[in-house]
């Protein structure tokens, strides 16, 4: 017992830490943190985890076909994703989205990347809705809700919509 205190208390039992060049990279939800990793299913049941975009900047975008405030937004991250696609980031090369559906019906989660033509091919989702794994893990308690991280994965803002993302964006080039 004495022990696991110990192991505890100096830090060496946390599992949020990583080593990362020699320097250590602290894994959590706050800027400057490393974005937890997501490995989750996309429509055609393939697994698709964050960390195979790195190396570009990425939106991550919890949202669903059912929110209102969400299907709004999309148009601002459609327009924001097509304008710095291939843009070269200081800390990245492109711009992409990945998308996390709190969907629990497939056809609508579907339909709803269509008809918002949303037209980057990250879209991924355990169909759990409020449940759904990795919405818990990025303490996700209302969407749209989202995490803009730099190409070696670290979170450099949230929650940035409209404006401000595209500010963000601009912020992040050479």
């Amino acid at each position: 017992m004495a022990f696991v205190v110990l192991f505890t208390l100096t830090g060496l039992a946390n599992p949020n830490k990583t080593k990362n060049t020699g320097d250590e990279v602290t894994i959590g939800l706050n800027i400057g943190n490393k974005a937890p990793e997501i490995s989750e299913k996309t429509l055609d049941g393939k697994e698709l985890k964050l960390s195979s975009l790195q190396g570009k900047v990425v939106l991550i975008d919890f949202w669903a076909s059912w929110c209102g405030p969400c299907r709004r937004e999309n148009p601002n991250v459609v327009a924001t994703y097509e304008k710095f696609k291939d843009t070269k980031f200081k800390n990245g090369k492109g711009f992409t989205v990945y998308s996390v559906s709190l969907d629990k019906e497939k056809a609508a989660w579907e339909q709803a990347i269509t008809a918002d033509k949303l037209s980057w091919g990250n879209h991924v989702s355990d169909l759990q809705g409020w449940n759904a794994k990795f919405a818990g893990i990025y303490g996700v308690r209302s969407i749209p809700s989202s995490f803009l991280i730099d190409g070696d994965g670290i979170i450099v803002g949230r929650n940035l919509r409209g404006p401000a993302l595209e500010q963000a964006l601009n912020d992040l080039m050479k």
